[in-house]
Parts: structure tokens; sequence; C-alpha cells
């Protein structure tokens, strides 16, 4: 009986492993079936298309200030434009640290190493914190000063104090929705990050209005009133983001009760996060720079370059969300082998990047004026920023290309080469041009910077990209 037993338990055994086995097999065709065999040209779009549209929503909510702050006046205006550094420096923090806490989580998750992935989480929301208070150190103690070092102007200086200060003391706003809705991306749970995002854009641009100039029985508040606006659609959005995480994200927990740092998985947050902090960190100090040469003609030029930056959002958030699903799939056929699909991928990716940046070069150079109106410019204004967005959308004709290819660096393992590109594009090449060609005396000269700086990028990113398809594809037969 005993025996019968035995046999009988060891046919179950194996019938048991026999359906695991293609239950395995099964996964691994429907994987295959997505990521392996479905047209690339699907592929691309449903895995972009929804971060093109999170990218866009944040272009949104990057450029809605400067509108409503143009109508204060356009030294308010030259003020949020010189303040963009700190911002900038500020989201480059709060996302390369996600990006980090994302990367370590995941892989943890997919260990089925469920506590550390919760330690992850929990060591990303502490850092959040650690970095709020950071920059509420800055506005406190360094928001003058970093004023007075580019600009004399004291309304311009009394504009940007105001508007500094408030967004870095409530910074606990811009860090906590980007930690917490880097949680929700590292479990799948993208549609969630989407609404938060959304949520808080759609706040700030309704209350944009209402705070700088007192509509509905609120104060005039002005230029803090822009700021207001901004910290409250970011709280909005990173208290919505962590009830989603307690409720809804059952793969982690976010108990506090009785934490304590752990310096390993810090440690392992960083050596991921600190290289995407810097690449983002480095338009901080481009703009910085720039901000700095343009102020040598006028604080209007600077208000123009502000405005560029916010308008060119538009035109490369999309293309950076089309990043963002193309790594991934260069990254599996990579693992595949298929040299075909990586290949028409990348080509695919590369014309609809160069596709989405000619119809944003033919806007800026059949409409500019009316793009500069949109932001109240002066008619002096109006006559500078016309030439400047004309002159620097030419740079767009080659930014499509770099940006992609730098990309595939990454999902190739080439992560150096990506640095390399983003250095040489928005400091090495572009700073000491800009200032080069301000000598001459004619600020319509320092616009040519961009353009120069991205045919120069394109030239190293080509080279770059012949030694990657010689190492990494070719070999791939």
């Amino acid at each position: 009986m005993e025996a019968a037993f035995f046999f009988a338990k060891k046919s179950t055994n194996l019938a048991a492993d026999k359906i695991n086995k293609e239950d395995t097999s099964m996964d691994t065709v429907q994987r295959e079936n997505k990521m392996g065999t479905m047209g690339i040209n699907r592929l691309l779009l449903t895995i972009s298309l929804p971060m093109m549209i999170s990218m866009l929503v944040q272009a949104l909510y990057n450029i809605v200030d400067s509108i409503f702050v143009s109508q204060i006046s356009e030294n308010a205006l030259t003020a949020v434009s010189l303040a963009f550094p700190i911002q900038n420096l500020m989201i480059a923090v709060g996302s390369g640290t996600g990006v980090g806490m994302n990367a370590f989580l995941s892989k943890s998750l997919g260990e089925k190493k469920f506590s550390q992935a919760n330690l992850a989480a929990r060591n990303g929301l502490f850092l959040a914190v650690m970095s709020t208070i950071v920059f509420m150190l800055i506005g406190i103690f360094f928001s003058r000063p970093f004023f007075e070092m580019q600009t004399s102007d004291p309304e311009i200086i009394d504009y940007g104090v105001k508007y500094m200060s408030i967004c870095c003391l409530v910074s606990i706003g811009c860090f906590g929705q980007m930690a917490c809705e880097r949680l929700l991306q590292s479990t799948g749970k993208t549609f969630y990050s989407m609404i938060t995002q959304g949520t808080g854009a759609i706040i700030n641009i309704i209350f944009d209005p209402i705070l700088i100039f007192g509509y509905f029985g609120f104060p005039e508040m002005g230029i803090s009133g822009a700021a207001i606006a901004t910290v409250f659609g970011q709280c909005v959005a990173a208290v919505m983001a962590l009830i989603f995480n307690v409720k809804l994200n059952k793969e982690i927990s976010l108990n506090m009760k009785g934490f304590r740092p752990n310096l390993r998985i810090i440690k392992h947050i960083y050596s991921v996060g600190v290289p995407s902090i810097l690449m983002m960190a480095i338009s901080s100090i481009m703009t910085f720079g720039l901000n700095k040469i343009l102020l040598i003609f006028s604080s209007t030029a600077t208000a123009v370059f502000g405005v560029y930056y916010k308008l060119q959002s538009f035109v490369f958030m999309p293309i950076f969300g089309l990043n963002n699903g193309m790594v991934p799939i260069l990254a599996y056929n990579l693992g595949a082998r298929y040299k075909s699909r990586i290949e028409k991928t990348i080509k695919l990716a590369v014309v609809y990047a160069v596709a989405v940046m000619a119809v944003g070069f033919a806007l800026f150079q059949i409409f500019p004026a009316w793009l500069m109106s949109l932001f109240e410019a002066s008619p002096d204004m109006t006559a500078m920023g016309v030439v400047a967005l004309r002159i620097i959308s030419f740079n767009f004709i080659f930014a499509g290309f770099n940006v992609i290819i730098s990309a595939v660096f990454q999902a190739f393992g080439k992560g150096v080469y990506s640095l390399i590109v983003s250095v040489a594009r928005q400091l090495v090449v572009i700073l000491p041009v800009a200032y080069l060609l301000s000598l001459m005396g004619n600020v319509d000269y320092v616009w040519l910077s961009f353009p120069i700086s991205e045919i120069a990028t394109f030239i190293l990113t080509i080279i770059f990209m012949r030694r990657i398809y010689k190492l990494v594809l070719k070999p791939i037969k």
C-alpha cells in the first residue's frame, strides 16, 4: 500500500512538473510574442505612446508658470528663467534617485526578495525627505546669492528670490511625487502614475491665474502665486501617488515603523542613480552658463532663452518617451540575438524622432512670432525671439538622431558613450562657442552655438555608433 502511495505521489509530482514546464513555456511564448515576434512598428508605438503622453504632461507642467508669469512683467519672466537651473537640478536629483530605487526594487522583486524590495522602497522615500531638506537649506540661504551672481537688477532679484524660495522650501511635493510615482512604475502600475502627473499639471494650470492675479476672492500674490500653484500641484500629486501605493501597490510595503536607513541599499540606489543625476544636471550647468553670457547683452535675451527652453520641451519630450519605449525592445532582442529586429527598431525610432523634430522645426520657422506672443512678449522681445527661435531650431535637424542613438548606447550597456555625448553636447561645445560668438557683440550670433553644438554631437554620435555596430551588432549572425 505504501508502495502504491509512493508511485501515485511520484506520478502526481511528474504531472505537476509537466504542467509547470508547460506554464513556463507558455510564459516564454507570450513574452516572445510581444518582444520577439510582434511587429516592430506596433510594438514600439504600443510601449512608447503612454510614455510620450506622460512626458508631454511634464512639459506642460514646466511651461504653464512661464506663460502666466509673463503677464506680470518681462522681468518676472526673466526671474523664472534664471531660476530654472535650480528647478532642473531638483528634478535631476529626484528623478535620478528614483531611477536607482526603481532598478534595485525591480531587481529584488524579480529575485523574489520581497523584504529587500520593501527596504528599497522605504529607503527611497527616506532619500526623498533628505533631498527635500537639502533644497530647503538652499532656498533659505542661497536664493539671493544665486540671483545676485547672475544679475544686478533689484526687481529681477526680488522676483527670483520669492519664486525660488517657495519652490525649494516646499520641494517635498516634487521629491515625494517622483519617488512615489517611481514605486508605481517599478511594479508596472504606470497608469496610476499618469493619473497623478496629469492631476498635478491640471491643478497647476487652474491655480496659476487664480493665485497670481487674485481671482475668486484669493489674494493677488504675483510671482509668489505662481510658485505656490506649482508646489501645490506637486504636493497633491505626491499624496495621490502615496495613496495609490498604500492601497493598490500590494507588491511592496511602505510601513516606516522602526525604519532605519540602510547604507548598503542607499549605496546600491546611488550607484545607478548618480550617473543619471549627472546627465540631467548637466543641463542646469549649461543654462546657468548661457544665462550669464546672455545677461551681458540684456535681461530680455535671457527671457528669450527661457521661452525657447520651455517651448523646446514640447518637441524633445516625446522623443524621450520614444527612447523609454525603445530601450527595453533593444535590450530584449539583443539578448535573443535578433539582429534584424534590433536594426529595424533603431531605424524606426530614428524616423519617428526626425519626423517629430521636423514638425517642431517647421513650427519654429513659420510661427515664431505667435509662439512668442504666448508669453506676452514686448515688441523688442518678440523681434529678438523670432530671430532666436529660427536660428536655434536648426539644431532640431540633427537632435532627433542624436537623442535616439544616445539611448541606443544605454540599451547596449555602453552608458559611458551616452555620458560623453551629453557632456559634449551641453558643456564642452556649446558654452565655449557661445562665449566666443558673444565677443562679436551681437546676441544673434550666440544663438548659432546651438546648431553648431548639435552638428558636432552628430559627428561624435556617428563615430560611436559605428564602433558599437562593429563590437555589438556585427558579430550577431
